[in-house]
């Protein structure tokens, strides 16, 4: 029997897999499970254009990240730190802050959890940080702090 699997089954298949299984076990596990739909002509259609559906949203949030990057690539942003005598520095600029920064300057709002940062900065100056938008796409940023 040809089935369509709707949930990865381990030593099985993928979801989204058309697969040729014994009518049994079909019958008896995969389907009252919920783990895979028959192989007709309606759900087959649907697999379709599910699939199209899932490809159309994955190519428009590729052209999202790259017109972020657009907007953001080798720009700057300027973060005030809290500094005492002697430009100690005191506290740290971290992922929030730097997000928050993108997000008044360029008006673009960015996940601090998409911010690679291997420490916090502790230091007046300049670093880049590289932003990871999308898989395939990533945008570096200067971050300037400036003793406050």
């Amino acid at each position: 029997m040809k089935v369509i699997l709707t949930q990865d089954v381990k030593k099985v298949g993928k979801k989204g897999d058309i697969l040729e299984v014994k009518d049994g076990y079909a019958n008896n596990a995969l389907i009252p499970k919920g783990l895979a739909v028959e192989a007709n002509a309606v759900n087959l259609n649907q697999r379709k254009l599910g699939k199209q559906a899932e490809d159309k949203k994955a190519q428009e949030e590729y052209e999202f990240a790259l017109s972020v990057k657009d907007t953001i690539h080798e720009k700057k942003v300027t973060i005030p730190i809290k500094t005492g005598e002697g430009g100690k520095v005191f506290g740290s600029v971290t992922t929030k802050e730097i997000a928050d920064s993108i997000k008044e300057t360029f008006d673009v709002k960015v996940d601090k959890k998409k911010i690679h940062l291997d420490n916090p900065i502790k230091a007046v100056g300049a670093i880049t940080v590289g932003i990871k938008l999308h898989p395939k796409v990533t945008a570096d940023v200067t971050v300037q702090t400036v003793g406050a």
